[in-house]
Order: structure tokens, then C-alpha cells, then sequence
């Protein structure tokens, strides 16, 4: 039986410390603030934004929420953008993704300063992890990494394959496995016979974005499967790149979907965001 790898209990376990920290801090006086922006009224990203501003209200973190109309301007976002680079009182600044198709995503992220890029997707902030000096790191592979660490799976020698490259998870997710020590295979799209490469894999990680696309077939026996798609199945019930009732006799440990990865996509962004207090009295 695969050991289950409950992102539940291990995003409280995070948020529990983020907030004796954030307790810590305000007992000195500092105050944390992220600043989330949202333009249009997408209804996927109304339900990320919610949840981040209850989890900042949980753990004591400030949140000022600009919610702004989908005609609004690239320049005008990026006003704002700047004018709360410049605000001394917010410490990191979030531009909820996708935005209209009239913008362009790279410029709008670009404008953020570096040491409020709390969500890790600034050229700089990945320039920083690549090279190890310190910066922001983009939440979701963050949370892999504990996922990981805090349910006892070594990393240190092992394998590790990750089904794709994207800027948010395979590729950052790519650079802290080779922190950590292991050995980094990065397929995708173009690969070809990507069963080869997944099946020589101690830990797979699946980030390509095709409904339950991984079988069995592709899971070395006692691979550990972190699984980061979401969609919907033909029952309306929530699942992931992985077909986890097929792979799960095969694995060793395994996360669900819901309850695995996507809970610590936003306790990562509670715990950047109080990061960011001791990044910014850096010189």
C-alpha cells in the first residue's frame, strides 16, 4: 500500500510556523503585507485569490486586495505595480496569473521588484536559484520540496524525473532537485518515448497537464509519484495528470489530488511572504 502524502497536514504544519513567526515579528514591531492584484474577474482565479487572503487572515498576515476591471490598461497595472514597489509599508506584491490577453505577462512580472516577488516568477528571482544565492523561490516546486522532506522521502542520489518545463514548475522544480542533491531528468512535450525516461525514475514528478495521462506503465515499481495537475474527470470529480487508482499499487508514496500539491502552493506564499521581511533590510 502506498504511503499517502497528505499536502493537508503538511500545508498546516507550515501555516502553524508562518504564523508564530509572523506572532514573532509583531512583537518587534514589523507587520507583513502582500498586496494581491486581480484584473477581470476570471472565476478560477476568484477562488485562488479567496483562499489567499483567508490564509494571510490566518496566519496574521495583512492582505490589500486591488481588484480591477479586464479593460483595464497594461501601462495602468503597471503604474500601480510600481507605485506599491515603492510603498514601504507592503512587502510583497502578487499579480494573480492569467491575465487579460491584451497584456503581456512577462512585462507586467518584470515591473515587480525582485524583493517583493513573493510568487518566485521574476527572471532575476530565478536567476537566483540557479546559481544559489538567495531570493524567492516559485511556491509550487517550493512545496514539493516539503511535501518531500517532511514525509521522510530521501532525495540525496536519487533519481528524479520531471514530465515537464514549464517557468512555474519544471523547471524551477528541476533546479531544487539538484540542490538537494539528486539527479535531474527533464522530459516534455517533445520527448519521445516518454515512458523510457519515467520509468527509470525514484521520484516522478508530473506537471504536464494532461488529464490522468500517467498509467502504471510509466511508473517504475516503488517510485515515489508527486502528482501537480488538476482538472476534471468525466464525473466532475477533481484529478491530475496521474491516474492515481492505477498508480498507486505501484508506488511507494503518492499524492492525491485534491489534498497533495495544491495546499502548499499557498502556504509557500505565506512563508515567502514573511521571508521577504529579512530580503528587504538587505542591503
Amino acid at each position: 500500500m502506498a504511503q499517502l502524502i497528505n499536502g493537508k497536514e503538511i500545508s498546516s504544519q507550515i501555516k502553524e510556523e508562518v504564523k508564530a513567526q509572523v506572532t514573532e515579528l509583531a512583537g518587534q514591531g514589523i507587520s507583513v503585507c502582500l498586496a494581491v492584484i486581480q484584473v477581470g474577474d476570471d472565476p478560477a482565479s476568484s477562488v485562488y485569490v479567496r483562499n489567499k487572503k483567508k490564509a494571510c487572515e490566518y496566519v496574521g498576515i495583512k492582505s490589500i486586495s486591488y481588484e480591477l476591471p479586464e479593460s483595464t490598461s497594461e501601462e495602468d497595472l503597471i503604474v500601480l505595480v510600481r507605485q506599491l514597489n515603492e510603498r514601504q509599508d507592503v512587502n510583497g506584491i502578487l499579480v494573480q496569473l492569467p491575465l487579460p490577453k491584451h497584456m503581456d505577462e512577462d512585462h507586467v512580472l518584470l515591473s515587480i521588484d525582485p524583493k517583493k516577488d513573493v510568487d518566485g516568477f521574476h527572471p532575476q528571482s530565478v536567476g537566483a536559484l540557479s546559481i544559489g544565492l538567495p531570493g524567492f523561490v516559485s511556491c509550487t516546486p517550493a512545496g514539493i520540496i516539503q511535501l518531500l522532506k517532511r514525509s521522510g522521502i530521501a532525495i540525496e542520489g536519487k533519481h528524479c524525473v520531471i514530465v515537464g518545463r514549464s517557468n512555474i514548475v519544471g523547471k524551477p522544480m528541476a533546479l531544487l532537485m539538484l540542490r538537494e542533491n539528486a539527479t535531474v531528468t527533464v522530459t516534455h512535450s517533445k520527448t519521445k518515448d516518454l515512458a523510457a525516461y519515467t520509468r527509470q525514475a525514484d521520484i516522478l514528478i508530473v506537471a504536464m497537464g494532461k488529464r490522468q495521462f500517467i498509467t502504471s506503465e510509466y511508473v517504475k515499481e516503488g517510485a515515489v509519484v508527486i502528482d501537480v495537475g488538476m482538472h476534471r474527470d468525466e464525473n466532475n470529480k477533481l484529478c491530475g495528470d496521474v491516474d492515481f487508482v492505477d498508480v498507486s499499487p505501484k508506488c511507494s508514496a503518492i499524492t492525491p489530488v485534491p489534498g497533495g500539491v495544491g495546499p502548499m502552493t499557498i502556504a509557500m506564499l505565506m512563508y515567502n511572504c514573511v521571508a521577504s521581511v529579512s530580503l528587504q533590510s538587505r542591503k
